[in-house]
């Protein structure tokens, strides 16, 4: 069924809590951290009391300084190799021996796209050789492995078959505990981008982490969440997500309308859904602040590697 625009704000004005109602709470969100320097007290809205968020990465194998007096029960960190490392194994062991208590960590970050467009834009065959130096070894420890985290695009499902194809050559195995997808278009394609991984990989579940609907108006945007956080918790084989848009509204590369705070730092309606909590009432938006539009820069840097793949 397709509803218009008009339709769905005309809904929204009716029944506000109906559709706040459909996001309903989840124990499997997770945050994608982009660090807010000029406005740190964004770091903590995602932690507040009550939260549905259970869980980070940020990018990087160490965990962020906004978050040092969280254990790991209370909010877990999940560590990642951006792109081949000759250390990430010392340093998540590191981690573990020093008391905190990691349980997953997550591989290169869009290996299949350029530079250009923030991909890590490795060779099959680098990561191949990394992998089993690096990050297979973990798996002794009893620590999930996720699999290089490849964009949306056709080529995601390319390079990740031959990244396994030039494990193999190697003699041995690369093994995954589950599959990171990235999506930033509508719903039918991200059903169907899911379906296509779960069909390449049947015995391994997948973590959504990075999505989002760019660029669309709020309806669109609204709609696509509420559908995507049922579809999400209703498959049991896809055990976490995490929406690329925990920042403010202005320095949002993935339309306004992502961004889970306005220009003042408070949470947007979708925002609040996502923390389990009741409509704000509050639209993406507003009057921007200079000490903001400093920090464009910077969330554009890391955007960039979340992002690569919106050539589709």
């Amino acid at each position: 069924m397709h509803f218009t625009t008009s339709t769905l704000l005309a809904a929204a004005a009716l029944i506000p809590s109906t559709i706040a109602a459909t996001a309903g709470t989840s124990t499997k969100r997770g945050l994608v951290f982009v660090p807010n320097a000029k406005h740190p007290g964004d770091n903590q809205i995602w932690v507040q009391p009550g939260s549905d968020i259970t869980w980070y990465y940020n990018y990087q194998t160490q965990p962020s300084p906004a978050y040092s007096n969280r254990t790991q029960e209370d909010f877990e960190f999940v560590p990642m190799a951006w792109s081949p490392s000759t250390t990430f194994l010392n340093d998540v062991t590191a981690l573990v021996k020093g008391g905190r208590n990691i349980k997953h960590v997550m591989g290169y970050n869009e290996p299949d796209g350029y530079s250009s467009t923030g991909g890590s834009n490795v060779d099959p065959k680098v990561a191949a050789s990394n992998w089993l130096s690096q990050i297979q070894p973990l798996a002794k420890m009893g620590i999930k492995l996720g699999a290089p985290a490849v964009t949306g695009a056709p080529s995601g499902h390319t390079w990740l078959a031959n990244f396994f194809n030039a494990c193999a050559a190697l003699g041995t195995n690369c093994t995954v505990d589950f599959i990171p997808i990235h999506w930033y278009d509508n719903f039918g394609g991200l059903a169907s981008h899911i379906g296509t991984v779960r069909a390449a990989y049947p015995n391994t579940s997948i973590w959504v982490t990075e999505y989002a609907y760019s660029n669309q108006t709020l309806a669109a945007t609204q709609d696509f969440f509420n559908m995507s956080a049922e579809y999400f918790d209703r498959l049991t084989y896809v055990e976490r997500y995490s929406w690329f848009g925990t920042f403010r509204t202005e320095v949002s590369n993935v339309g306004p309308n992502a961004a889970f705070l306005n220009n003042q730092g408070k949470l947007t309606d979708m925002g609040a859904w996502y923390l389990g909590k009741a409509s704000t009432g509050v639209q993406p938006g507003g009057a921007s602040s200079a000490a903001t539009k400093a920090s464009v820069a910077g969330l554009g840097l890391l955007g960039a590697a979340a992002v690569g793949f919106l050539m589709l």
